[in-house]
C-alpha cells in the first residue's frame, strides 16, 4: 500500500478564548500524528499551546523554540532566520510518509503568522510535502464582537495594517473616510496611533482590545486607554462615511 505523502497543517486556534477554536480545527488537531506549538522558553506555555491545552486538555503538544527579536536590535533578522531553519529540521523529522504534524497558531494561519515562513522552510528539506491551512478567527473580529463594533456594511472596505515600526501605514490607510482600519502589533506605539487617528478626525469610536479571550483582557475606547498595552493588541477604527 502507497503511504500519503507527509502533510504540515497550521491550525488557526483562534485570538486566545478556548471556546473560539473551530470544529475543524479540534477535527484535525485529534487526527494529526504530531501537534506542535511555538514558544520563546521550552519551559514556558505559548499562548497557541494554552489554547489548545484549554480546549483539549488531553491532547499531547510538542514546543517548537523560536526566536523573535525584532530587527531593530542588531542581529535580529539573522536570529530569527537561523531559528526557523532550526524549527524547520526538528519538523522534518517528524514528517515521514503518511504523517501528519499539526502547527498551532494564534488567529489565522495565513494572516501576520510565522506558519508560511516555517512551512517554506520545511518544504525545502522535505520531499514531496503537503502544506495546508486551517482557519482561524482573527483578533479583530473578537474585538468587534465584545466591544459591539459594526466593522463593515454597505461598500465600505478594510484595511488591515501593523504599527510594528511606527504609525506610517496606518496614517496612509487613515486617507480613506469609507475604509475601517485594523491595527495589529501596536502597543508600543499608543499615543502615536492616537495622535495620527485624532488628526485624521477618526479617535471616536475606535476602540483597542489586548489579551481578547485570555486573563488580562482589556477592551477599551482607544482616547482612553493607557499604557503599558500588550504586544497581542488590536485596535478598531471605524469607517467614517456610512453608506
Amino acid at each position: 500500500m502507497t503511504l500519503a505523502p507527509p502533510r504540515l497543517t497550521g491550525i488557526g486556534v483562534g485570538p486566545g478564548d478556548p471556546e473560539l477554536l473551530t470544529m475543524q480545527a479540534a477535527k484535525r488537531l485529534r487526527a494529526a500524528d504530531v501537534v506542535v506549538a511555538p514558544t520563546l522558553d521550552l519551559d514556558v506555555e505559548g499562548r497557541a499551546e494554552h489554547v489548545v491545552r484549554q480546549a483539549l486538555g488531553d491532547l499531547a503538544v510538542s514546543r517548537l523554540l523560536f526566536d523573535m527579536t525584532p530587527d531593530r536590535e542588531p542581529g535580529g533578522r539573522t536570529r530569527r532566520h537561523q531559528s526557523h531553519l532550526g524549527v524547520a529540521k526538528q519538523l522534518a523529522g517528524w514528517l515521514g510518509p503518511g504523517r501528519e504534524v499539526a502547527f498551532v497558531t494564534l488567529g489565522d494561519p495565513n494572516v501576520y503568522s510565522t506558519f508560511p515562513t516555517v512551512a517554506a522552510s520545511v518544504a525545502s528539506i522535505v520531499p514531496d510535502l503537503v502544506v495546508d491551512t486551517v482557519p482561524g478567527i482573527c483578533a479583530f473580529q473578537a474585538l468587534a464582537a465584545l466591544s459591539g463594533t459594526v466593522l463593515l456594511d454597505g461598500t465600505q472596505s478594510l484595511e488591515l495594517v501593523t504599527a510594528l515600526d511606527g504609525v506610517d501605514h496606518l496614517a496612509d490607510a487613515l486617507r480613506h473616510p469609507d475604509r475601517a482600519v485594523v491595527v495589529y502589533k501596536g502597543g508600543r506605539y499608543l499615543d502615536e496611533i492616537r495622535d495620527v487617528l485624532s488628526g485624521h478626525g477618526r479617535l471616536e469610536g475606535a476602540v483597542l482590545g489586548e489579551l481578547l479571550g485570555m486573563a488580562g483582557q482589556r477592551v477599551v475606547p482607544l482616547a482612553g486607554a493607557t499604557a503599558p498595552v500588550s504586544y497581542l493588541a488590536a485596535v478598531i477604527v471605524p469607517p467614517l462615511d456610512q453608506p
